[in-house]
């Protein structure tokens, strides 16, 4: 499942998809704080959606993931996100995003494809400040981007906003 997300509404009728980078390292956080083990990894590292039978809707694996990938359906109290189509991937088959992309924007094949048949860089860690997290998805990027750091990219988006930015507040626990 491929949740669409709406840019913003206000300033455009774009869309995204909102795909699983499957997580490498740290390994899946949705999958580590789910209490029930409802979301289980494959031998080949693909998360999964949660079981239906075993999810509580605590949605902890919403507020886990650095990505903000998994969606919680209230009507159905269950967690919902891209599991790579694993039913098509495991026979060899692309998940349906990638089959059904009219500019080839999502595309699926692995590392050494993409250098020989693709243009840009291809990046599977992802900068949060001073947290990388390395996933098994893989962002393209101009050659020159030396890093692909979220937290920077925000820096910039409210300085060309004209927004000021917030002062770095630490984590605190109660």
């Amino acid at each position: 499942m491929v949740m669409v997300d709406f840019v913003d509404r206000s300033w455009s009728v774009a869309t995204q998809p909102t795909v699983c980078m499957h997580c490498a390292d740290p390994v899946a956080p949705c999958a580590q704080v789910c209490p029930v083990l409802a979301i289980q990894i494959t031998p080949e590292g693909v998360v999964q959606q949660a079981d239906p039978s075993r999810c509580i809707g605590c949605r902890n694996c919403v507020f886990a993931c650095p990505f903000g990938v998994p969606k919680f359906d209230v009507e159905a109290r269950l967690m919902k996100k891209c599991n790579l189509c694993y039913d098509r991937t495991v026979q060899g088959l692309q998940p349906w995003c990638a089959q059904a992309c009219p500019t080839q924007a999502l595309w699926y094949g692995d590392y050494e494809e993409f250098v020989n048949e693709r243009q840009g860089r291809a990046m599977n860690v992802t900068n949060f400040g001073t947290q990388d997290v390395k996933t098994r998805v893989y962002h393209v990027v101009a050659d020159e981007t030396p890093r692909f750091d979220i937290m920077e990219m925000l820096r910039e988006a409210r300085t060309e906003s004209g927004a000021a930015a917030r002062p770095h507040q630490e984590a605190w626990v109660l």
